[in-house]
This record gives C-alpha cells, sequence and structure tokens, in this order.
C-alpha cells in the first residue's frame, strides 16, 4: 500500500498568502483571482457577518484582499468552479463587483 501525503486528503483550511492591499488601491485593474475564503468578520459593519479574503495576482505578485462586501461575496461563491479567473473590481455607487 502507497504511503500518502497528508496534502493530499487533507481538507484543513490553510491561510491564503501574499501581501495584503486595500481594495480601493486595486479597483479598475484587471486581476487574476486564484482563491478566496469566506468566514465569520470581526467587524460586523452594515449588518454583514461574513468577510471574503480574496488571494489574486497583480503583475505577477500575490495579494490579498479583505472586505464584506455582499455582492464579491455573492459572486464568487456562485462562480467558484470558474476559479482562477481575472476580472475587474468596479465600484458602483457603494458597492463593488466583478465585472
Amino acid at each position: 500500500m502507497p504511503n500518502k501525503r497528508f496534502s493530499e486528503f487533507s481538507k484543513e483550511s490553510v491561510p491564503l498568502d501574499g501581501e495584503k492591499k486595500r481594495i480601493d488601491d486595486i479597483l479598475n485593474q484587471e486581476i487574476l483571482v486564484t482563491q478566496y475564503k469566506v468566514q465569520n468578520s470581526r467587524f460586523n459593519k452594515n449588518n454583514n457577518p461574513k468577510c471574503l479574503m480574496l488571494q489574486f495576482e497583480l503583475a505577477g505578485a500575490k495579494y490579498v484582499i479583505f472586505t464584506g462586501s455582499n455582492v464579491l461575496i455573492d459572486q464568487v461563491e456562485r462562480y467558484e468552479t470558474e476559479i482562477p479567473f481575472i476580472t475587474t473590481i468596479k465600484k458602483i455607487d457603494r458597492y463593488y463587483t466583478f465585472t
């Protein structure tokens, strides 16, 4: 019986790596979304208990952003089977969206 590696069967949650960016710093720039995680937020702004941690690549470097945007959370969960994908985050009025 061959020996298995822990990483082959583990469902453990691993932290997403990358330099932290502010979402406003990457608006209207094309990014490659590589992974995401939705977890309970430490800050319950706008009655939203969830926080999206989004890992992406921009100009060949890895970054992460944190946001409570309900629209982005909904979009990334709905299209998670398409990851990795290229997108641009736009701010429309008071919310962010993938385009």
